[in-house]
């Protein structure tokens, strides 16, 4: 039988993960990717964080380096399949 892939797929839990790993806070990331000129306030970061709202590629690749990580490490152990 064919897996059946899921249509949406959820970084949140990982972006969650580095940014406490980072030691950072969703209010001083939320300043620091301001200051990169992208308009992402607290409540977004939370959103993304809880799955609810989608990740712009631009956002997550200042992440990557806002977190000092690979940015594959975002889609690391992911549930793929339904």
């Amino acid at each position: 039988m064919a897996h059946k892939l899921k249509q949406d797929i959820s970084i949140g839990s990982n972006m969650k993960k580095h940014r406490e790993r980072a030691g950072l806070s969703q209010e001083q990331v939320s300043a620091k990717l301001q200051t990169q000129g992208l308009d992402v306030i607290r409540e977004i970061i939370s959103q993304m964080e809880l799955g609810k709202y989608s990740v712009r590629v631009s956002v997550l690749l200042a992440l990557a380096e806002l977190y000092n990580t690979p940015i594959q490490d975002f889609f690391a152990d992911l549930q793929r399949y339904e």
